[in-house]
């Protein structure tokens, strides 16, 4: 199954490597495939700061962290994604949330689920018909 992590999906496992959504990301053998666009790492970067005052890592364990869960992802150049996909993906989302474009448009692309822990996105998304989430409950029972 391909899965599209987005940001906060990404900063929970990098802030507590033993939690469920770590250990999803970092399970080996399963048929779980994740993948992001290189907005994931502008935002860890952009935001890194704050990543290592909330885990009260080191520079270099966060550094760690960091590494040990992006090299489980997949990283998908956002200008491969035809322009129809993005448009549509912008349209959805221009009332919602316009930063989650490229999640969204990603996940139409390469015809996956998007894993998120924004609940207002998802609750906004469904009422317009997009369905295409994944939970964190259904993928820790496929990684049982």
């Amino acid at each position: 199954m391909r899965i599209v992590v987005d940001t906060n999906i990404v900063f929970s496992a990098v802030l507590k490597s033993n939690s469920r959504i770590a250990k999803i990301i970092l399970q080996s053998g399963t048929r779980l495939n994740f993948y992001s666009t290189d907005l994931l790492i502008h935002e860890i970067q952009e935001h890194k700061l704050k990543l290592q005052k909330l885990s009260g890592l080191s520079n270099i364990n966060l550094d760690n962290s960091i590494s040990l869960i992006t090299r489980r992802i997949r990283f998908i150049d956002a200008e491969l994604i035809p322009n129809e996909i993005f448009h549509l993906s912008e349209e959805l989302l221009k009332d919602i949330d316009i930063d989650d474009v490229e999640f969204v448009a990603l996940t139409e692309h390469i015809h996956g689920k998007l894993w998120s822990g924004d609940k207002a996105l998802q609750r906004k998304l469904a009422i317009k018909n997009w369905k295409k989430f994944v939970s964190l409950s259904e993928l820790s029972a496929m990684i049982k």
